[in-house]
């Protein structure tokens, strides 16, 4: 194949990659090339939404990386899914939509990211969401991400959300709108009952555009630079390597693991540990790599003494039905997550904002399907949000096959065990509440042994899950800060026309689910990269819980 140029290189057709292919693209005057190592998302495990831990579990579309052993969890390895399909991680995710609280958002800019403040961003959440309830001065009416609430339907949604209310929590009306806190029902990235992935949204209709072009099965394997300016992008296809040559800018969205690891192969990233490799070094950035985030959970179990969960569908019998009813109506139980209800609450006084999320499942069940309870039961994935562990993704070699090193350090930090503790303590008094006594058998996870903080400790060290949010590994900060990898317009410090756009560069981990923060990081990006005007500031409010000082609810 001929050397091809182009203005604008993408690599990753992830939940941010699809998102700039189609606002690099939309007005015509540019050419972009979106290179994406995974191949098609046409396949019904990725489109029905209810299939959502089939994909995930498929190396055809799942990266597949481990961690390296974790040794404040016994050393166990964890699964680390990354999507290799066109769609990233937004095709194999459980398409739940949470945006994050605005005070993630004020941190970020405290942080060092200038204009990412929630006035800021807000206007691109409401750019990028097509909700099917309508828009208001929070939520987007028509943008191209579908968001919608379940129905409801399950009897156990309404008695979630009913004991939060006994226990003394607030109830939101909208957990993506002026007021996070509290319990109430979640929104989910579903539209005419398909999966509204990145793809599906942005990506799908932007391919029919003659200035687009979209390669699959094509391996990023190194950024070409001439001096500090980058000038193209080597990759593979099949046992062929190319390169391509960019007049503009080369954009890297690979996600919080291949981002950082795409960089340290082109020469940017620590000195040393890319003259360990044989690297050479184009630009140092000790922070490449670094400040690796997550969201730990475990599942809180309980026994249904009556059979209305998702057990009595869990028959092949009834698994075809379910499948047969959606492929011809695009309705059902097909059409959901199952995610329909959640929660976020503040794990003790003195928390300004809440640090602990529950999504409710009216099934017992893991969250990649690997193993079913044996009855009829329901649980809470419940985990604190803002960890104080940080970890790392590093090379192996300087072979970009290798796949890199990741270590989360997972419960590294004293802070984590105390509010693990409280996930515990606070689930169980919710699960004990009256709206639950006509359906709460015993507790099957953690169990009701487990009390002391010891017990408890040794549960979650024993079986605490992540919940797929690495992100942090590419942060945006300010300039006096040396683990800052790009400045608050997401450009890589130090050299010229390249930038990182995906999950990676959040200077901390957002409250929840991260594919509607990475889609809004896109949307703004976008007008950054084109030199665009910005979209006007948000003058809306949002909530903080009065007394928060004092009290924990």
């Amino acid at each position: 194949m001929a050397e091809e140029t182009f203005d604008y290189v993408i690599v990753g057709a992830g939940s941010a990659g699809c998102v700039l292919a189609d606002r690099l693209s939309e007005d015509g005057k540019h050419s972009v090339l979106l290179l994406e190592y995974g191949g098609s998302d046409r396949s019904v495990y990725i489109q029905m939404p209810t299939a959502l831990s089939i994909p995930m579990n498929m190396p055809k579309y799942n990266w597949s990386y481990r961690t390296e052993p974790e040794p404040h969890l016994g050393g166990r390895r964890l699964q680390t899914p990354r999507g290799k399909v066109l769609g990233g991680s937004s095709s194999i995710n459980g398409l739940v939509y949470v945006r994050g609280n605005p005070m993630d958002f004020e941190s970020w800019e405290s942080e060092g990211a200038t204009g990412w403040g929630y006035r800021n961003v807000l206007p691109y959440f409401r750019r990028a969401e097509r909700r099917a309830a309508g828009g208001d001065e929070y939520r987007g009416g028509d943008g191209k991400l579908h968001t919608r609430h379940g129905l409801l339907t399950n009897p156990l949604h309404q008695a979630w959300l009913a004991a939060g209310h006994e226990a003394g929590y607030l109830s939101t009306a909208d957990m993506n709108g002026f007021q996070q806190e509290g319990f109430g029902r979640m929104d989910m990235t579903i539209g005419n009952g398909r999966r509204s992935s990145a793809a599906n949204a942005y990506l799908r209709s932007a391919m029919r555009r003659s200035n687009l072009t979209v390669r699959t099965h094509a391996l990023a394997t190194k950024i070409l630079f001439e001096g500090r300016r980058a000038t193209g992008i080597r990759y593979r296809r099949g046992d062929a390597g190319h390169t391509v040559r960019v007049r503009r800018e080369v954009i890297v969205s690979g996600g919080p693991v291949n981002s950082p690891q795409l960089l340290k192969l082109s020469g940017i990233g620590p000195a040393a540990e890319l003259a360990d490799h044989g690297i050479a070094l184009v630009r140092e950035l000790p922070g490449v790599g670094e400040n690796l985030q997550d969201h730990l959970e475990f599942y809180f179990q309980m026994a249904s003494r009556e059979p209305v969960t998702l057990y009595s569908h869990m028959t092949p019998f009834r698994k075809a039905l379910i499948g047969l009813r959606w492929i011809l109506t695009k309705q059902g139980l097909g059409a959901t997550n199952h995610f329909e209800t959640g929660g976020f609450i503040r794990s003790r006084a003195g928390v300004r904002y809440p640090d602990i999320q529950f999504h409710f499942l009216p099934m017992a069940v893991s969250y990649d399907g690997s193993s079913l309870a044996r009855e009829h039961g329901f649980q809470a994935h419940v985990g604190p949000m803002r960890s104080k562990s940080r970890g790392w993704v590093r090379l192996v070699s300087a072979n970009p096959l290798d796949k890199p090193k990741i270590f989360f350090n997972y419960m590294s930090h004293p802070d984590d065990w105390v509010e693990m503790r409280a996930c515990v303590r606070l689930t169980r008094e919710v699960f004990s509440q009256p709206a639950f006594a006509r359906y709460r058998g015993r507790e099957i996870r953690p169990g009701a042994e487990v009390q002391t903080d010891e017990q408890i400790d040794a549960f979650v060290r024993e079986h605490v899950e992540t919940a797929y949010h690495p992100s942090c590994t590419c942060k945006m900060g300010r300039d006096d800060d040396p683990l800052a990898v790009l400045d608050s317009q997401t450009r890589v410090r130090g050299v010229d026309a390249l930038r990182v756009v995906d999950s990676s560069i959040m200077p901390s981990i957002t409250n929840g689910n991260l594919n509607a923060p990475t889609i809004m990081i896109a949307e703004k990006a976008a007008d950054h990269i084109l030199g665009r005007t910005l979209l006007e500031p948000s003058t809306a409010p949002f909530y903080v819980a009065p007394g928060w000082e004092s009290a924990q609810r």
